[in-house]
């Protein structure tokens, strides 16, 4: 019961604050921004007079799944930087504020406190993700042709596994802090180092949460799950759990010192 009051007063705000529908907006628009400018690029470039006269600009049709691909790099990139946005002060703001002390005097426990928020933030995205990556699926259908909706579902569950895992990180980064602008910047830095350790060292760490994503371009194509994917998804759900355990700890740390 006071999980799920917490759980509704967060959706509440998020409504209140138009995020139940600006965010899935956005994210239509990251998704689809990719598949129309592949597929009009001919057109934009003799509509602006980018090519010299008499020239033609012929470019090769791409797959389909690597048309649907480029709006989860969109999404790994923008979109992972507007989820940081609407997170970075979902405890760290309310912690500077006074109201997280307020509401842990009462007899709410930090375990409640830090999943519903985080439960709420999930439902959020995940909303967005789904929506987003459903019209990108729409227009990749309709301009490149066919891609199979049920690799498309499987594509976009592993990937909001992936989004989750971020979601989680600035979680953690808001008990850490009292600063919203600082959960952001840790957040990012942190995506970032972790990306670049996983490139860098790619052979050792196959089961990274941050590859994921580059096990997807085959799972779209031959709906194969690869085994690499199984262990780094179940990595990477090990990790949640421990970013939510973390910080849990560390805002019952912080609240009563």
């Amino acid at each position: 019961m006071q999980w799920m009051t917490i759980y509704k007063k967060e959706c509440l705000e998020s409504a209140r604050n138009y995020k139940w529908v600006w965010v899935p907006l956005v994210f239509i628009l990251f998704c689809i921004i990719d598949p129309l400018t592949t597929y009009y690029l001919p057109q934009i470039l003799e509509s602006t007079g980018g090519l010299p006269e008499g020239a033609t600009f012929d470019m090769p049709t791409p797959p389909p799944a690597n048309v649907f691909m480029m709006s989860i790099s969109q999404m790994n990139t923008l979109g992972v930087l507007v989820i940081a946005l609407i997170t970075m002060g979902t405890i760290a703001g309310e912690r500077k504020s006074g109201v997280a002390e307020l509401i842990l005097v009462k007899p709410v426990s930090y375990t409640n406190y830090v999943t519903a928020k985080w439960a709420a933030h999930v439902s959020l995205v995940l909303l967005s993700i789904f929506v987003g990556l459903l019209a990108s699926w729409y227009y990749v259908q309709l301009l490149f042709g066919d891609i199979s909706f049920i690799y498309v579902l499987i594509t976009a569950a592993f990937y909001g596994l992936y989004i989750i895992f971020v979601l989680s990180i600035s979680l953690f980064m808001n008990t850490w802090t009292k600063v919203p602008g600082f959960v952001l910047f840790l957040t990012i830095s942190i995506l970032m180092i972790l990306n670049i350790i996983s490139s860098v060292f790619s052979h050792l760490l196959e089961w990274s949460p941050t590859k994921i994503t580059s096990y997807l371009p085959s799972l779209l194509r031959s709906g194969e799950v690869e085994t690499d994917l199984w262990f780094a998804s179940l990595f990477t759900i090990v990790t949640i759990v421990l970013l939510l355990f973390g910080a849990i700890q560390t805002l019952k740390r912080k609240e009563i010192v």
